[in-house]
């Protein structure tokens, strides 16, 4: 699990997700929450390095031979609060911070917003990192989300497991680009609550492979008759 989220920081920064030493990823793992490590280069960033932090008992204590990052205090708490929630990155993508900035939501521009969980994604209020007050603004924005724009800072996608999480980062990012962009133009058309529900409803079997039914051994036999019947003209 160490591996995997040292991984996944490298990538995100690799690919324009996120730079320098800013955002943060978390995995939740038995009964304890491993995360990156604060002002911690993701390059020279080792397995040891991720620190440990119990869920359920001694708030705020943590193992490890570095202090977790800054952030620890919102992963933690959205951890504890969200059972469905494996994962969180934390980044400060472009576009998805622009609109931060602006303190915008997004609204369903696009369907992929159904990934989300709901027809918008929300801007938490502004505090500064690393505060609770952070914390519960940021749990109040993804009530029934599994993501986030938090105000003059940045985002947060959950998800699963890493793979789920990060997959939602990118598409935030790519929303909050598209949304931005569609600003400049003289209008814009947002997709109904329905809509979203129904695209929703279609994620639910997206990706679910039927196999083709089995041929019996008799059909197979005379599959091929069948054929030297077709060639010879034969009925």
């Amino acid at each position: 699990m160490r591996e995997a989220i040292i991984a996944k920081c490298r990538w995100m920064n690799a690919s324009g997700l996120n730079q320098g030493t800013s955002g943060n990823i978390s995995a939740r793992y038995k009964d304890r929450m491993l995360i990156t490590p604060s002002a911690t280069p993701y390059d020279s960033m080792k397995p040891e390095m991720i620190a440990s932090m119990p869920l359920e008992r001694d708030y705020g204590e943590w193992d490890g031979p570095l202090q977790p990052s800054t952030e620890w205090r919102f992963h933690l708490d959205i951890t504890r609060a969200r059972p469905d929630v494996g994962a969180i990155v934390h980044t400060h993508s472009t576009y998805a911070t622009v609109l931060a900035i602006a303190r915008k939501p997004i609204p369903a521009c696009h369907y992929m917003m159904a990934a989300f969980g709901g027809t918008d994604i929300r801007c938490a209020g502004y505090a500064r990192f690393g505060t609770k007050e952070l914390s519960d603004h940021a749990i109040a924005a993804l009530e029934g989300r599994n993501g986030c724009l938090l105000a003059n800072h940045g985002m947060i996608a959950l998800g699963a497991n890493l793979d789920k999480a990060m997959w939602l980062a990118v598409e935030l990012e790519t929303i909050a680009r598209q949304y931005y962009l569609s600003l400049a133009l003289d209008s814009r058309v947002i997709l109904t609550d329905d809509e979203i529900a129904e695209t929703a409803k279609g994620f639910s079997t997206y990706g679910l492979q039927t196999p083709k039914p089995a041929k019996s051994r008799a059909t197979a036999k005379a599959a091929p008759r069948r054929a030297e019947k077709r060639r010879s003209g034969r009925r």
